[in-house]
């Protein structure tokens, strides 16, 4: 069985027993059955279901913290009267390779305020990425290579 659907199970199963069909009691269900597969997980032949939650995780929290940090960095720029803003557009080289990877980098991209995905090239190498405050184009594709792409990779590979 699919221990992701297993761990799915057996937070509906923690739900019942606790009577409480709540968003937060499904994901403590889901936090308590995701350690007892861990305890367990000598007896599952197939282990990258572990290394993926933590990869999710960190995903999350990763995409979070970018996304009050660039909402505050906006925030500023709009409220000041001098803005501090220096347009620019990057070409990012993509170790991301399937249509899946790629969407998901170009979204998450997207959905941080003051970056958008604009283009990718045709033979789907680079990603073009309109990015509000730029500095430094290298220290920006750094930023987009060694945070948002290592991380979706991380999960989808």
């Amino acid at each position: 069985m699919n221990l992701f659907l297993l761990n799915v199970l057996l937070a509906v199963g923690f739900m019942i027993v606790l009577e409480s069909f709540t968003i937060p009691s499904l994901l403590i269900g889901f936090a308590v059955g995701y350690c007892a597969l861990w305890l367990t997980r000598p007896l599952y032949a197939d282990r990258r279901y572990f290394g993926r939650v933590c990869g999710i995780v960190r995903l999350s929290v990763f995409f979070v913290q970018a996304l009050v940090v660039s909402n505050l960095r906006v925030l500023w720029d709009v409220v000041t009267p001098s803005h501090i803003s220096r347009p620019g557009i990057i070409r990012l080289p993509l170790d991301a390779r399937t249509d899946l990877e790629i969407m998901l980098v170009a979204n998450l991209i997207s959905l941080t305020p003051g970056t958008l995905s604009i283009d990718i090239s045709n033979d789907r190498k680079y990603l073009y990425v309109h990015v509000m405050f730029l500095e430094d184009a290298d220290a920006a594709r750094r930023e987009l290579k060694n945070g948002l792409e290592k991380r979706v990779l991380e999960v989808l590979r």
